[in-house]
């Protein structure tokens, strides 16, 4: 079993106990997470810090205080432990939903903001991600039903796997200026498919998501690196489109894709 460095130092005690985390690698681990039930939590502690500390400017993006989150990290680690505490399995599809994109989210907060101030979350080494190099997305930092997760377990064999849905892309927040924003309130059962459309709308005709220029369209890596999640390359102008307001729309419509760009710089006010 690999052992990330706090158990390393932890002690006899504290190995022992996490020699008793199951590992993620089978695919027993998506059956244990899968939604089954019913039941639903309340994010309301988390709904109040995102309505303090995230700022959407005139343009619709939406930039994070996080001296502000870092000023508050006792409330948001609260959160995050009452999230780890409870069995996802239990939840219904959309509370299930909800509560996995809430928790990648709230753990990136809590990791930028203590290392804040930082340029870009690919400067926060706690393990690098196999996407990426460098970054805090491979380090087993969260424990749910006692299994060890990272964040790229979250969105890659978790949100992207049981979900199977290309909106989630839209709601899970990496910190950078060109990922979609970060929602001013939590995600809910309630709302999750509302607010992803929304995320969707705000980041598809903003200049990050989609650029119309001279008839070639420049997009967000994201819908190069999850193309298949969108149904292809081929597809995504439709996707635009399905989001864009009726003037981009049909610039969409006139265009063809001339590449794809990303810019990794924090999304701080």
């Amino acid at each position: 079993m690999n052992l990330n460095r706090r158990t390393l130092i932890a002690g006899s005690a504290s190995l022992a106990a996490a020699m008793a985390l199951k590992p993620l690698a089978a695919a027993a681990a998506l059956t244990e997470f899968r939604p089954k039930g019913q039941s639903g939590l309340d994010h309301s502690a988390y709904d109040a810090l995102l309505k303090a500390y995230v700022k959407p400017d005139a343009e619709g993006y939406n930039k994070v205080d996080y001296r502000g989150v870092k000023s508050n990290l006792a409330a948001l680690r609260a959160y995050i432990v009452s999230l780890e505490a409870a069995n996802p399995a239990s939840l219904s599809r959309n509370e299930a939903h909800a509560y996995w994109v809430n928790l990648y989210n709230a753990k990136t907060l809590e990791v930028v903001a203590g290392a804040f101030p930082v340029t870009s979350i690919k400067k926060v080494n706690l393990g690098g991600s196999f996407l990426f190099g460098s970054g805090p997305w491979k380090a087993k930092i969260l424990t749910v039903s006692g299994t060890e997760l990272s964040l790229d377990d979250v969105e890659h064999e978790i949100v992207r796997a049981i979900f199977n849905n290309p909106m989630s892309h839209y709601g899970l927040n990496c910190a950078s200026y060109s990922c979609p924003n970060l929602a001013t309130r939590a995600f809910t059962g309630a709302n999750v498919d509302a607010l992803l459309r929304q995320n969707a709308v705000e980041y598809v005709n903003h200049p990050r998501g989609v650029t119309v220029n001279k008839g070639g369209i420049t997009a967000s890596k994201i819908y190069s690196w999850y193309a298949g999640d969108f149904g292809g390359k081929g597809n995504l102008k439709d996707h635009w489109m399905s989001f864009a307001n009726p003037q981009k729309a049909a610039e969409i419509a006139a265009a063809s894709i001339s590449g794809y760009d990303y810019d990794w710089s924090i999304n701080a006010l």
